[in-house]
């Protein structure tokens, strides 16, 4: 691997802080560039990422030769267009979730990266978490059986913020691509495979977006997953995996876990795995190598697992009757 992978990052808000700050302690990687549409002050922004340059516009990032991938984190409805002028300009891609607004979208810009043989991944860090590694080598050791139910919430009071990102319907907000990606991917990471049938409810607010979702997705021979995300209170926020022989818990909050528990019988058993950074250099490193090795995307979070995520999305905002209007 080079001495230093360079990445640039497209929408240098909260999210990428947090992307940027493991950067930087990885030994082989840097920030080398951020780009921003909005920033009165460039040099400010350069001195927040440690990066070398700040670009006004994100053309002029894509266009840069010294550019090794592009970590894009702007809000979801601009997730196609930005990916989509980073793979057209030859850049390799990490996206953050939820990928896209919709399926097409996706499906348009996988088919897009296959194309031109270029790396595309969502970043839907959770997956590649240590715990979860552990929690893997549970289910395909058959510790709790067969798998019948997996059931999740994942949730907090959100400010009444009515311009706020996650309340505006023209920037895709809603629990739905905010915090149900995590409820239904790591659903899909559990079975390997799409439901057979959705059945969703949820509550739209006063600005159109979805405030509250619950679901059930069915399986064959009457397996089943079932979920709420929320913008209304702070339930437990655990994932459970419940099998034939016992039950797996990740505990709160599931998608930035550090702990699991296996309960079989009377036996349970606790394992903590705690963050050498703060959770996003896992997700980071496996793109770096993937990219390197020039693979369009890593196991952990193929292409092809985000597209059937998408269709299971595109399905609950369907039935909750949730459309943007920019769709």
């Amino acid at each position: 691997m080079k001495t230093s992978f360079k990445w640039g990052i497209i929408g240098p808000g909260r999210i990428a802080k947090k992307f940027a700050s493991a950067v930087l302690k990885i030994p082989d990687a840097s920030i080398y560039a951020v780009a921003s549409r909005s920033s009165s002050d460039p040099e400010q922004l350069k001195q927040a990422f440690n990066a070398e340059k700040c670009y006004s516009s994100y053309e002029e990032l894509a266009a840069d030769p010294k550019v090794d991938a592009i970590y894009i984190a702007t809000p979801h409805r601009f997730h196609y267009e930005n990916a989509r002028l980073c793979l057209e300009m030859e850049k390799a891609v990490l996206c953050e979730k939820s990928f896209t607004v919709n399926a097409k979208q996706a499906d348009e810009l996988f088919r897009l990266s296959q194309l031109k043989q270029i790396f595309l991944m969502e970043a839907l860090w959770t997956r590649f978490l240590p715990i979860y590694g552990q929690v893997r080598q549970w289910l395909d050791a058959g510790k709790i059986g067969d798998i019948r139910l997996v059931t999740s919430t994942l949730g907090f009071v959100a400010e009444r913020d009515l311009e706020d990102r996650l309340l505006n319907i023209e920037l895709a907000g809603g629990t739905v691509l905010d915090l149900g990606v995590y409820n239904t991917a790591l659903t899909q990471w559990v079975f390997q495979k799409p439901p057979r049938k959705i059945i969703a409810i949820g509550q739209i607010g006063e600005t159109g977006i979805d405030e509250a979702v619950s679901a059930t997705l069915s399986y064959e021979n009457g397996v089943a997953a079932q979920f709420t995300c929320t913008f209304h209170a702070l339930p437990l926020n655990q994932f459970t995996i419940t099998g034939t022989r016992g039950i797996i818990i990740i505990h709160s909050i599931f998608n930035n876990a550090t702990r699991a528990t296996l309960i079989t019988g009377k036996k349970s058993k606790t394992v903590e795995k705690r963050f050498e950074i703060n959770g996003f250099e896992y997700q980071i490193r496996a793109a770096m190598h993937a990219i390197h090795e020039g693979k369009l995307d890593c196991p952990q979070m193929t292409q092809a697992d985000t597209l059937m995520n998408m269709q299971t999305l595109d399905t609950i905002r369907q039935q909750i009757g949730l459309r943007y209007p920019f769709e």
